[in-house]
């Protein structure tokens, strides 16, 4: 080939098609679809009732409000503080046993809360809810973390795409499930609280049959020194508490962003709005986040880059309050908050379960699942005093939200280092 002056050009080599996508529910083990689908189903469950719970022990048993938050402070407690007892259960004896227990105690916990009118009968109902949760929670997301590093290390790609399947499937069930509560609410509180029981019986049903009882390359571990290494572990902790921070962060949906729909608006009736806001670009954008983070991102940019959109989704509030926007116009902080929040969580969070098996021991998945969780829950727990005491003091109206964006642009710098080699030489943690 020459040019017009009949010169040779050099030929242009034809650039290789990339080779097409794998679906990757489609080439998923049944294991590993059978406890996507299991997180699907305990959030349909589990949030038709939650989210009616207050009122309903607000109004219809008649509880003041300091008891009704006593109340859902227990569950919360019973349920995240006791992740990691939970996941040296399934250590030890196992997921198959452990999932069953928590079905179990869960039908029987929903059954008890829609007959339950005395108080100490409803904490007896919350506190079982809450346990059960800490029993299959993290049994099924131990084993799912597992499954996935074997799925990548059989060349089938990135253990974060079956990681972000899991996350879609929750934020799916967390959507759902309030639809199904209120259209059961016309009924009665006890009918949502049945209908979930039943959602948690199908799903006992579902394992009793699928799970098998052994699962190849899960290892049973006796003893306790798990734990005292584990506390030694300085990149897991600092994992521990990036991740707390950005769960401090998100929690404050329920704490800050209400407060600020309020003020905009002079009611809370967008909330839902932007809730389901949250819901939707999870389940819509979660595999495509995932799967641009994959080619460009490692695990501990991943998690850099979304604590860093959630800070920006805090910035974007604070820089507005001055502001004092009202109506439609005042929601557009809190919906940009929420978006960029909801993008920092869907690069954060597959991210961050995807590095547990590289920092735990061999065996030891389930004590270190939980224990993210149970770390996690403990610093929410004293950084939302901390922010509730921050809104209700005369402060400039900017300077609480600043102070809420510098929590995420802190936990940055505690990411641990290295992260992304050890996610490409797997240990064998979790074989």
């Amino acid at each position: 080939m020459t040019d017009i002056f009949g010169r040779v050009l050099p030929r242009r080599t034809a650039r290789a098609p990339k080779p097409p996508r794998e679906r990757t529910w489609k080439h998923l083990p049944p294991l590993l679809r059978l406890l996507i689908l299991t997180q699907l189903a305990f959030n349909i469950g589990f949030f038709a009732v939650l989210p009616f719970m207050a009122e309903h022990l607000g109004t219809a048993i008649g509880m003041a409000g300091w008891m009704v938050g006593l109340v859902l402070g227990l569950r919360t407690f019973s349920q995240q503080g006791l992740f990691a007892v939970g996941g040296w259960l399934v250590d030890r004896y196992g997921v198959r046993p452990v999932v069953l227990s928590g079905c179990v105690l869960r039908i029987a916990g929903f059954g008890w809360l829609g007959y339950a009118e005395a108080t100490w009968s409803v904490i007896g109902a919350v506190l079982l809810i809450g346990f059960a949760a800490a029993l299959f929670s993290p049994a099924v997301e131990s084993e799912a973390a597992r499954q996935a590093v074997v799925w990548e290390e059989e060349g089938h790609g990135p253990r974060t795409r079956v990681l972000a399947l899991f996350s879609a499937a929750g934020q799916a069930g967390a959507f759902l499930g309030p639809l199904l509560g209120g259209l059961l609410l016309a009924v009665d509180f006890r009918t949502a609280c049945l209908a979930g029981a039943g959602v948690f019986a199908l799903v006992l049903a579902g394992h009793a049959r699928l799970m098998p009882r052994h699962i190849p390359g899960r290892v049973h571990i006796r003893g306790r020194v798990g734990l005292r290494v584990m506390l030694r572990n300085r990149r897991f902790l600092a994992l521990c508490c990036a991740y707390g921070a950005y769960l401090l962060a998100y929690n404050q949906l329920y704490l800050a962003l209400p407060d600020e729909v309020e003020r905009a608006t002079g009611s809370q009736t967008s909330l839902s709005w932007l809730f389901a806001l949250s819901s939707l670009l999870v389940v819509c954008a979660q595999l495509p986040v995932t799967r641009w983070a994959g080619d460009r991102l490692g695990l501990r940019r991943s998690m850099a880059t979304g604590l860093l959109l959630v800070a920006a989704g805090f910035t974007v509030v604070a820089v507005a309050r001055p502001a004092e926007w009202t109506g439609l116009a005042g929601l557009l902080p809190a919906a940009g908050y929420v978006v960029l929040l909801t993008l920092g969580q869907m690069l954060l969070v597959p991210a961050a379960r995807a590095l547990v098996p590289d920092l735990a021991e061999d065996g030891r998945l389930g004590l270190y699942t939980g224990t993210l969780s149970s770390v996690s829950g403990l610093i929410v727990l004293a950084g939302s005093s901390a922010t509730g005491a921050l809104l209700d003091l005369d402060l400039p109206s900017a300077v609480p939200w600043l102070a809420l964006a510098a929590v995420p642009l802190l936990a940055v710098g505690l990411l641990p280092r290295g992260s992304d080699a050890a996610h490409g030489a797997h240990r064998g943690s979790s074989r």
